[in-house]
């Protein structure tokens, strides 16, 4: 095996110790993204694992994980940075009180100024200046995991916003010039594919797409994550969602939901599958009435064909 394939199986392992079961493909676009110094782009359906790779990523490398969410009319007050007003409000009242002696001896207009000059640099300084996520994350000295979760809600003019950060890990800032990765952080963006991304942006990104994952996957995330469910229990109700996300629904039940029902079963202290007990539990799978009352005609299928798996 050569040291990339060991250094792979290394980070797939890692995750799964944490908890985060994951394939090959997956832990490539990891190292990858570490080697090329490259952001991860991680598409696919809500609740296969896009925010937890994330934090599984944080935690396999024990680096922070800074998170930014995104939504409609982000913007970089609330992204990047923030002036402290209060602050320099306050050193506003100080040299007011000072500015005799600070003009004292003073030769003319000239250089009055620029001693008020030097005052004004002051109040546009690291000092006074209140980091959000992006800029919290160029600042860490031995680097981070940067989350840009759902990146798809915010608007094209923030998605152009970030390409000097995908591009060169720094961001410019008016009053103090180009600030430039003190370490450079492994940066992830998700999308639910709620409206199509641009091409610049991608072109920056390593593309990873995680879709649902097949039955063998997926009760390995569940022993993984409710370790104290049965093995026949938990083929049966992996089967059962399985079969879910094969009809056609509003919305099909995710992974985290899959796990929310492991664990609300095992609550129960079900042993295996009927037809009262799913129909009981079925609003932690289906999150629209809709989807249970147009599933209930095929429940007892359904059930019958995943406990016969």
């Amino acid at each position: 095996m050569s040291i990339q394939r060991q250094e792979i199986e290394a980070i797939r392992e890692g995750f799964s110790k944490s908890g985060y079961i994951c394939n090959t493909h997956i832990a490539t676009a990891i190292f990858l993204a570490q080697k090329l110094q490259k952001p991860i782009l991680v598409e696919g359906p809500p609740g296969v694992g896009k925010t937890e790779l994330a934090k599984a990523t944080a935690e396999f490398l024990s680096l922070p994980l800074i998170r930014l969410q995104c939504y409609e009319g982000l913007d970089e007050s609330k992204a990047l940075y923030e002036w402290k007003y209060g602050k320099q409000l306050l050193y506003t009242q100080v040299l007011k009180e000072k500015l005799g002696d600070l003009m004292e001896g003073a030769e003319g207009l000239t250089e009055s100024l620029a001693r008020l000059h030097d005052f004004d640099d002051t109040f546009f300084s690291e000092d006074f200046l209140e980091p959000r996520p992006l800029l919290k994350a160029l600042w860490e000295e031995n680097g981070s995991v940067l989350l840009i979760d759902e990146i798809d809600k915010s608007d094209d003019e923030f998605e152009a916003f970030l390409l000097e950060l995908l591009s060169d890990y720094q961001i410019s800032i008016p009053e103090l010039g180009t600030i430039k990765a003190r370490s450079a952080p492994i940066v992830f963006l998700t999308s639910n594919n709620s409206r199509e991304l641009g091409d610049a942006l991608k072109r920056r990104c390593i593309h990873l797409y995680i879709p649902f994952p097949e039955s063998e996957l997926e009760q390995k995330i569940i022993a993984a994550r409710v370790p104290e469910i049965d093995e026949g229990l938990r083929k049966q109700l992996v089967a059962f969602v399985q079969g879910l996300r094969g009809e056609d629904l509003k919305k099909h039940p995710a992974v985290s939901e899959t796990i929310d029902w492991a664990r609300t079963l095992l609550l129960l202290h079900a042993n295996e599958l009927d037809a009262d007990l799913v129909r009981n539990t079925l609003n932690i799978l289906l999150k629209f009435q809709d989807d249970i009352e147009n599933i209930d005609g095929e429940l007892n299928a359904l059930v019958s064909k995943a406990r016969g798996a």
